[in-house]
């Protein structure tokens, strides 16, 4: 998937840890889990706009687009 979380990473900056996030945005540790690994097909705008709020970010701070690669070098496109 082009779309990458890197949560885990400004989670280790800001030194907090998921259970406390979570917990704080009102979401369980294993719906956090799944949004850190990349498993979820989305997430709630209220949800993210949580989340930045307590770690003080922004969304392209834990969000990254990767275009991926076809076999031939060329980048997809989204259709």
């Amino acid at each position: 998937m082009p779309i990458v979380l890197r949560l885990d990473v400004m989670l280790a900056r800001r030194k907090v840890k998921s259970i406390e996030l979570a917990r704080h945005i009102g979401i369980s540790e294993t719906n956090l889990s799944a949004i850190k690994s990349g498993k979820v097909r989305g997430v709630r705008f209220s949800t993210l706009e949580a989340i930045c709020h307590y770690l003080d970010c922004q969304p392209g701070d834990i969000l990254e687009y990767v275009p991926e690669e076809t076999d031939k070098g060329t980048f997809l496109e989204a259709g």
